[in-house]
C-alpha cells in the first residue's frame, strides 16, 4: 500500500507540474523502471525545477521510467529531467528507455519536456 501511495504521489506531482508543493515532507521509498526491471528509489522532498540532467519519463499506464542508473555513464545521481509521455494508440507497457524511443519512432507516443517538474530521486540499486 505504501508503494502504491508513493507511486501515486510521484505520478501526480510530475504530471501536474507542481513539483515543489506536492512532495511529501518525509522521504518515501518507491520503485521506478530501469532497463525493463523495477528498481528501488527514495522520493525525498527535493523539487529542482529546470535543473534535471538524467532523462526520466512519466508513462501513463506504466509509471516512471529512468533512462540511466548507477554505473551508467550518463547517470548523475537521479537529478531527473522530466519528460511526459502521451499516447497516440492504446497503452502498452514501456519499461525501458529503448522501449520509449522505439514507441516514439513508431509514432505510438509523443514525448514532451516538462522542466518545471524536475526533481531529485536517487536510485537505490541497479
Amino acid at each position: 500500500m505504501r508503494r502504491l501511495m508513493a507511486s501515486l504521489l510521484l505520478g501526480l506531482t510530475l504530471v501536474g507540474g507542481a513539483a515543489g508543493s506536492a512532495f511529501a515532507t518525509e522521504p518515501v521509498k518507491t520503485q521506478i523502471w530501469l532497463d525493463g526491471a523495477q528498481v528501488r528509489t527514495i522520493l525525498p522532498p527535493a523539487a529542482t525545477p529546470g535543473e534535471g540532467t538524467d532523462p526520466f519519463f512519466m508513462v501513463p499506464g506504466t509509471g516512471g521510467v529512468a533512462a540511466d542508473g548507477p554505473g551508467d555513464r550518463g547517470y548523475h545521481g537521479g537529478h531527473w529531467a522530466v519528460y511526459l509521455v502521451s499516447w497516440n494508440v492504446d497503452q502498452y507497457p514501456l519499461t525501458s528507455h529503448e522501449a520509449i524511443m522505439a514507441a516514439h519512432e513508431a509514432g505510438d507516443i509523443e514525448v514532451t519536456r516538462n522542466a518545471a517538474a524536475d526533481f531529485l530521486c536517487p536510485i537505490q540499486g541497479h
